[in-house]
């Protein structure tokens, strides 16, 4: 009877340690030389990151990536969606051996025969009403709520450990459209984002922006005025529940 236990524990074992990555990351050092000039944040959650870079002097983007993430022994697995800084790798997968340590995940790999190995620094782990990742699926206008599927053509935001993260993409093109991401708070029903990085306006990094919020039937309902100052509802779905990948 106790040998028919070992996969289940096994399993909720790997469900876990899953779990135990997802949150808010910082790189601290690459290769051995501590980031200083430039703040690299990464968001993992259900099974999807998405990162963000940019100068510290100054706030201007340097890039994004992002995509499906997982893990198989120790290996960290991701496959990438988008990627600003080589729009060609987009669809191709890269494996890193991995170390979690305390609050830090060590990664290492071989690129054109060198060895590159990073260190991020968890920096967040809260849980709220709105942590998942997520995807648009719909919007209210003069009173009428649109419907649309996600498809190549989709637009993601991971919010997880008190920091949040949208991208615009195509993944079958290529394509990006924008991203952004920062900090945020969900309570009482009110959804406040401080901008950390936008790719498409530095000067939009420091602002905040306020918006109700509810989650109806497990999907996001946020509306209240844009950063252009129009009025907006928007409906977000879980992205496992709404996305299916094209054959």
């Amino acid at each position: 009877m106790k040998k028919l236990l070992i996969i289940p524990m096994l399993f909720l074992g790997s469900i876990l340690f899953a779990q135990s990555i997802e949150g808010a990351w910082k790189l601290t050092h690459q290769n051995g030389q501590e980031i200083t000039n430039a703040e690299y944040i990464k968001l993992i959650q259900d099974g999807y990151f998405a990162f963000g870079a940019k100068l510290m002097d100054g706030d201007k983007f340097l890039g994004a990536g992002g995509g499906d993430i997982k893990i198989e022994g120790n290996q960290y697995i991701e496959t990438l969606d988008f990627y600003t800084l080589d729009p060609e790798s987009v669809g191709t997968t890269v494996s890193y051996g991995f170390e979690l340590k305390d609050d830090q995940l060590l990664l290492s790999k071989t690129i054109d025969g060198q060895p590159v190995q990073e260190v991020w620094r968890k920096i967040g782990t809260r849980n709220d009403a709105l942590t998942a990742n997520w995807v648009f699926t719909g919007r209210k206008s003069e009173g009428e709520i649109r419907r649309s599927t996600p498809g190549d053509r989709r637009t993601v935001k991971i919010l997880t450990g008190g920091r949040f993260q949208w991208i615009a993409f195509n993944s079958a093109t290529k394509e990006f459209m924008g991203t952004g991401g920062g900090t945020y708070a969900a309570e009482n029903g009110k959804y406040i984002e401080s901008i950390t990085f936008f790719s498409r306006d530095d000067s939009r990094v420091g602002a905040s922006l306020s918006f109700d919020f509810e989650v109806i039937d497990n999907e996001w309902h946020h509306s209240g005025l844009s950063s252009t100052g129009n009025p907006i509802y928007e409906i977000w779905s879980k992205y496992r529940d709404a996305y299916t990948p094209s054959k």
